[in-house]
């Protein structure tokens, strides 16, 4: 091949093979789509061999694609951990969180300045998104996830598992009829998660037969929606007994049933390893646990 590498050539193709698009490898490198398809082309005429053929799903390994395609991804993958490892050792002080909005704005936002009053000397940045945010490939040092703890490549620690609650706005349940049982929620319009699965969960553990109208009503994505469709009087929502704490305090929701039921899920913090040797992290970490096991 020669003495000087093509970087960006090789890149082009790792990324376009790993992401199965060009506009999607386009997007990841801040380039164009042709810009990519360029680079592609340069790096086949010069190895002499085509590496991907295209189709309208996307773009498909040849033979000598495969071949390459698996060095490649790690020697990236490296030079990106030594770059995030560097960067990691220059912010010193600093701490970026990823987690859900409805988890940030209801559990951890409220307890972060007792945080700050132990570690002002920590900055701390939360980014709030719905999005699975890619740890290796990220300067992010913590991500709270909701899920099994199955995250290949990263290190968890399981927090808290939350329990789904039930509420309803008390304008909704004075003009509807009583409530007293959960068979009783099948009377009001359901407010649902995003997958629909949730209402006929929580109704089977507590013995009622789920019917058609279990999975009916209006979906989100997000408790913080379900929360705010609910106290609209729009429906009764199942959420996660945490996040409607401060609607429940303040009046704006009330228990439908107080049947909580446990969800399989819990929280869990995620790191690096490498991100773990932190100061910030770990006494983060340590912090986060205390919290949880004085709440618990």
């Amino acid at each position: 091949m020669g003495a000087v590498l093509p970087l960006l050539a090789l890149r082009a193709f790792c990324e376009t093979a790993r992401l199965g698009s060009l506009k999607a490898a386009a997007e990841r490198m801040g380039v164009t789509a042709g810009a990519v398809s360029q680079q592609i082309r340069l790096l086949e005429e010069r190895l002499g061999v085509i590496l991907l053929t295209r189709n309208r799903y996307g773009v498909q390994l040849t033979e000598a694609g495969e071949v390459l395609y698996p060095g490649l991804s790690r020697g990236f993958g490296q030079i990106e951990s030594a770059l995030l490892d560097l960067d990691a050792l220059t912010r010193a002080a600093t701490l970026t969180i990823t987690t859900q909005p409805s988890f940030a704005a209801s559990w951890l936002v409220p307890r972060l300045a007792a945080f700050k009053a132990l570690y002002p000397e920590i900055e701390v940045q939360v980014q709030a998104t719905a999005e699975l945010v890619d740890l290796h490939r990220s300067q992010v040092d913590i991500a709270l996830r909701h899920g099994l703890g199955e995250y290949p490549g990263l290190e968890s620690t399981r927090l808290l598992a939350p329990v789904l609650l039930p509420v309803i706005s008390p304008r909704l349940l004075a003009e509807g009829p009583a409530l007293q049982a959960p068979q009783g929620c099948l009377e009001y319009p359901l407010l649902q998660d995003a997958e629909r699965a949730d209402w006929t969960l929580w109704l089977q553990a507590h013995g009622v037969e789920p019917d058609s109208r279990s999975r009916r009503g209006p979906s989100f994505d997000e408790d913080m929606l379900l929360l705010r469709a609910a106290a609209d009087g729009q429906g009764i929502a199942l959420v996660q007994a945490q996040h409607a704490e401060d609607d429940l305090r303040s009046g704006r929701l009330v228990v439908a049933v107080d049947r909580p039921w446990p969800s399989r899920f819990a929280y869990y913090l995620v790191a690096r390893k490498q991100s773990l040797q932190r100061w910030p992290v770990q006494v983060f970490a340590q912090w986060l646990g205390t919290q949880v096991a004085s709440e618990s």
